[in-house]
């Protein structure tokens, strides 16, 4: 099988092999592919594996070759799966990989917010504390994680993970998730929407992108939180009005915002989160250790491996 990887440097730019991908036939891989660019790199190809360049209908209708799509994330939005599934396409996508990452992530932000350990070691470095007429200091209020309360919206393999970390923290922990309470493990209580924001100290986004999340955090939400209370998401930037975020942050709405991901990616330089006070944006690297990228690049090898044997695994 002829096999094109479209954008392959994301997922591993140079520290991991595609030797796994290689064994199942031609591989050719590109970095980066435009849009422009797409149908004449694919003109061969019999499996496609994309993570963010978009395979449309249109694109389809010219490759008359192509069998497979494989998304090498567990979004696959870049894929119009119903043309796919019309055209007698296999699309598979990579569930669950990054669990573990993406949890710590939201524990990097938060404690990062809590104690900010980096500008104080910045500050040491640069000899604040030897100048200091006493023993410690501190730049910004240190806040202890034990005794508050983290609400998590959206309680599938993600959102769980962040809810054991929390409570081994000594964090209550409260969520709105369609899982029945009777079925939540043993310190996690289901509250509604409403409750969850306005009594949260901390909350933590884990649902999926829909027309009904659109904006979920919104600046009638924003209005609701304590102004002590802290905003991480690491799921989907679209999940927030960004303009209302960072109002909130500008009238002290709220205390912080810890975002590993923006409605647009790379953001445009005025994005209002950007200036935005306490507000603390990394490049949506959650799901970016070395480990989670070696899953991907297994599962990924294994989805195509399973279809050429006839029994496709994590078709969408």
């Amino acid at each position: 099988m002829n096999i094109v990887i479209l954008d392959g440097y994301a997922v591993n730019p140079g520290d991991l092999s595609w030797s796994e991908m290689e064994a199942l036939g031609p591989c050719t891989i590109y970095p980066r592919t435009a849009a422009d660019e797409v149908v004449a790199r694919s003109q061969t190809a019999e499996a496609l594996i994309t993570n963010k360049v978009v395979i449309s209908d249109a694109i389809m209708a010219q490759l008359p070759r192509l069998r497979y799509i494989g998304v090498t994330a567990t979004g696959y939005n870049v894929v119009d799966t119903e043309a796919a599934h019309r055209r007698g396409i296999v699309v598979t996508n990579i569930p669950a990989y990054s669990t573990a990452s993406v949890s710590q992530m939201v524990f990097a932000h938060l404690l990062h917010i809590a104690r900010g350990v980096a500008p104080h070691a910045q500050s040491v470095c640069q000899g604040r504390w030897s100048a200091n007429p006493d023993f410690c200091y501190w730049l910004s209020p240190q806040i202890e994680l034990s005794g508050l309360q983290m609400g998590i919206v959206g309680l599938g393999q993600t959102g769980m993970a962040t809810a054991q970390i929390a409570l081994v923290m000594g964090m209550k922990v409260v969520a709105f998730t369609s899982k029945s309470p009777s079925s939540l493990p043993q310190g996690i209580s289901s509250v509604s929407l409403s409750q969850l924001f306005s009594t949260s100290d901390v909350v933590s986004l884990h649902c999926p992108l829909t027309p009904s999340t659109h904006h979920l955090v919104n600046a009638q939400r924003l209005a609701s939180m304590k102004p002590s209370a802290i905003l991480i998401n690491t799921g989907r930037g679209d999940l927030v009005d960004e303009a209302a975020l960072a109002a909130a942050l500008h009238a002290g709405q709220l205390y912080a915002a810890g975002l590993d991901v923006l409605s647009q990616e790379p953001p445009l330089p005025d994005n209002p989160l950007l200036s935005a006070p306490n507000c603390f944006i990394s490049p949506h690297m959650a799901w970016a250790t070395l480990q989670a990228r070696q899953r991907l690049m297994t599962i990924t090898a294994a989805n195509l491996r399973a279809f050429l044997g006839g029994q496709p695994q994590n078709q969408v």
